[in-house]
């Protein structure tokens, strides 16, 4: 029997711009913790190889010291690694890869292949059929060799490849990197082990996509795992359990209000996230002031709660009630002002703008109206 992890899309490096900075560094360490928690596991489950197929780094131009800590985090695993480069870091011949070997600190159980070949692994009975990527983008099926390489009798043949199996991904993606479908039969594979989707996805019984051990985006597409596969005996079929590793959860919410209630209810499942949450919030609809600033409270408390908050409540249109227009109503300038910006807040080019502009002059409007003024 032969016993392996399947990981990939490690993306080692990546940054994350569209966050404050703090949690944009925690999202990035969370990457380092994931590769230590499949080090971990591999180590737990005293598994016979961890096959990483490829990204393992987000960017050619990650620092020396990012290079030296992936490495670090890997060495709770003592067994055989074998890592191959896919469209992120691809193996040019200036590359991460490159300088990895230069600063000497790519472990001796650790290899990485600069080329389409196989990786004889003897001492478990493996060979991996290795094809890391050496450009970004190859229109060629660069498994294709797969099918002409021999290994010795008895060997476990298992291919390791990045890139995109043809018209088997859920969503239109790049054509770029493609993959036959029938790979792993063309090339009698007992597993093929993918990279480059970021879901855990089965393309059939011998072909897997790992997905990303860390989540780093917003679709939900399965991601947070790591493969465990066990193959009993050359020609069986493989036996695959996902393992989750993901610390951090990514949710994409996209709310229409038009009740006090459809903000309270908002509020409550907002304020039942924690702090391995990230949420992206996009908020429309219409509410009156007190319910604006009713849900402007929960997302302040909201992002004190999270890991990170990417609010967008652009599309929320203040729509006064009788409460408020009652207020506005204290003065007639006043009053037609509130009117105009309203009207306003049709114009899309115009919305955010007399929005905040209505909500400062409600505010305004309530404030002057306490005795002696708002201190």
């Amino acid at each position: 029997m032969i016993h392996f992890l399947h990981t990939a899309d490690w993306q080692i490096g990546r940054q994350y711009g569209q966050f404050e900075t703090d949690d944009a560094a925690m999202l990035a360490e969370a990457r380092f913790e994931a590769v230590a928690r499949i080090a971990a596991l591999a180590a737990e489950r005293q598994v016979d190889a961890v096959l990483v197929a490829g990204d393992v780094f987000d960017t050619q131009g990650v620092s020396d010291r990012t290079i030296r800590r992936l490495f670090g985090a890997m060495a709770a695993y003592a067994g055989p690694w074998v890592m191959i480069a896919g469209n992120h870091d691809a193996a040019l011949a200036d590359s991460v890869w490159s300088r990895a070997r230069q600063l000497g600190c790519i472990p001796p159980n650790v290899q990485a292949p600069p080329a389409i070949g196989v990786v004889d692994l003897p001492a478990i009975d493996l060979a991996v059929l290795a094809a890391p990527l050496t450009q970004r983008h190859t229109y060629d099926d660069v498994t294709q060799a797969f099918d002409g390489l021999e290994t010795a009798p008895g060997r476990f043949r298992v291919g390791l490849a990045h890139g995109s199996v043809a018209g088997r991904l859920p969503d239109n993606i790049d054509a770029t990197n493609p993959i036959a479908p029938d790979r792993a039969a063309r090339a009698r594979l007992d597993y093929l082990a993918l990279g480059d989707w970021h879901g855990c996805l089965a393309i059939d019984e011998r072909t897997w996509y790992a997905g990303t051990p860390e989540q780093d985006r917003f679709r939900g597409n399965e991601p947070g795992y790591v493969l465990d596969v066990r193959i009993e005996a050359p020609g069986a079929a493989p036996a695959v359990e996902r393992l989750a590793t993901g610390r951090y959860r990514w949710s994409a919410w996209s709310e229409t209000l038009s009740l006090p209630s459809d903000a309270q209810a908002l509020a409550e499942r907002m304020a039942a996230l924690d702090a391995q949450d990230v949420l992206r919030l996009d908020v429309q609809g219409h509410v009156n002031m007190e319910t604006w600033e009713a849900l402007q409270q929960a997302v302040d408390r909201t992002a004190a709660q999270v890991r990170a908050l990417l609010p967008d409540l652009s599309g929320l249109k203040l729509e006064p009630d009788e409460a408020d227009l009652a207020e506005l109503r204290a003065s007639g300038y006043v009053g037609e002002v509130a009117a105009q910006l309203q009207a306003l807040q049709a114009d899309p080019a115009q919305s955010a703008v007399a929005g905040e502009a209505l909500r400062l002059l409600l505010r305004f409007q309530r404030e002057s109206a306490v005795p002696g003024g708002a201190k």
